[in-house]
């Protein structure tokens, strides 16, 4: 087998990382007997699957990383008071 016919059977990176985020879902999905745990499973798969559905920074331009950051902390402090 030469380098060419590699390349024509060679699969991106990511499609692999995909490929195996969605199997190890199905199997966990598969595996539960939760039935949160079957809500969230299947949430993530549909997420996994439907890229688009899922939010970007280019959807809130009005944020600002500083302000996120800001918010994360307030969060943390306070749940670290209760």
């Amino acid at each position: 087998m030469t380098a060419a016919d590699l390349s024509r059977v060679d699969v991106p990176l990511a499609d692999v990382e995909l490929q195996t985020a969605c199997e190890t879902t199905r199997k966990a999905l598969a595996r539960t007997n939760s039935p949160s745990d079957r809500i969230a499973y299947a949430n993530d798969l549909f997420l996994l699957t439907h890229p688009e559905a899922c939010a970007t920074d280019a959807d809130y331009p009005h944020w600002v990383a500083t302000d996120l950051a800001e918010q994360i902390r307030i969060s943390d402090d306070h749940r670290r008071t209760r």
